[in-house]
């Protein structure tokens, strides 16, 4: 990978030019389909262009204020930022701003467009849970989104679903309200309104999908280069098994908060077991699959790590 040390992965590389020409194709599809069922052209271009705006300048400030997180100096958490400086020597790259949230679900998370605008965020939860060699790997892993633009990939790819989603919403509203109501120079507004959540709907599922099955190979690149760069899979396997072992444990509420989160999160923010769709719909592949290339990498690497 240019700029830093954690290793190229052409497979992530050609997933997320896949994704983002077929996210692009159906992005300009989706806004002519709204073109032609009746929205307005101004407010089209007015939900469009906002929500673009705000999707990519400010993503990282929405993740770290929507978690509670906050950004703090060396000064104020001196082992998280030493840590974060090993790892960003090691791996050869700029380091990016550190913040924590207060809260006892164990995760850690990367946000930001792009390079110069990262945070790399831990939760009081982690570090308290790991020891000092198992937050290297965590935070490894979480560099990695940054080294590898993935972050940048997905804060674009979830715009349009961000779109279709509350144009959905907002035309069943209007649909629901506005009644029986005629145009004379057109359609009942709420035939417009219909037509505009329906094709939302269809728009959002597609991005949904293609935005999954992103996710769940970034993840797995992720601890591949993790375990590479500090040569401890098994300290990235062992921080796996705990943070999942304790997701259990932390209550319902606390969960459901962090939950719209879970596809920058090192691990989803769940607690429930046992076989459903979300294997389909998850933002990351299972927990069992995960250990088992940490496990893989370990042979390779010959030092049982």
């Amino acid at each position: 990978m240019a700029g830093s040390k954690f290793r190229t992965d052409r497979g992530l590389t050609a997933r997320m030019v896949a994704t983002m020409s077929l996210l692009g194709i159906l992005y300009v599809v989706f806004v002519v389909a709204l073109y032609l069922v009746g929205m307005p052209l101004w407010l089209l271009v007015l939900v469009v262009v906002g929500f673009a705006a705000v999707q990519y300048f400010a993503s990282d400030k929405i993740a770290v204020f929507s978690m509670g997180a906050r950004v703090v100096s060396p000064a104020e958490a001196p082992e998280l930022h030493a840590v974060v400086d090993r790892m960003c020597a090691m791996a050869d790259m700029p380091k990016p701003k550190v913040a924590i949230a207060r809260t006892d679900v164990p995760n850690a998370f990367a946000t930001g467009h792009n390079r110069k605008n990262a945070v790399i965020c831990a939760t009081t939860g982690i570090m308290r849970r790991l020891d000092n060699a198992e937050l290297e790997a965590v935070l490894a892993h979480e560099l990695s989104h940054v080294a590898h633009r993935d972050v940048m990939v997905m804060t674009i790819a979830g715009f349009l679903g961000i779109v279709a989603g509350f144009l959905t919403q907002m035309g069943l509203r209007f649909a629901l309200f506005s009644g029986g109501a005629r145009n004379n120079n057109g359609p009942a507004p709420a035939v417009v309104a219909l037509l505009v959540v329906l094709v939302s709907a269809v728009v959002w599922a597609l991005s949904f999908l293609l935005t999954r099955v992103l996710s769940r190979y970034r993840e797995l690149s992720a601890d591949r280069a993790a375990a590479y760069l500090t040569g401890r899979p098994s300290s990235l396997g062992s921080a796996l098994t705990k943070i999942n072992g304790d997701m259990a444990k932390i209550p319902s509420n606390d969960l459901r908060k962090a939950e719209p989160f879970n596809a920058f999160f090192f691990t989803p923010a769940v607690s429930k077991k046992g076989f459903s769709l979300s294997q389909l719909f998850s933002t990351h592949p299972p927990i069992e699959q995960r250990l088992a290339q940490l496990s893989d990498i370990s042979r390779q690497l010959g030092t049982g790590a």
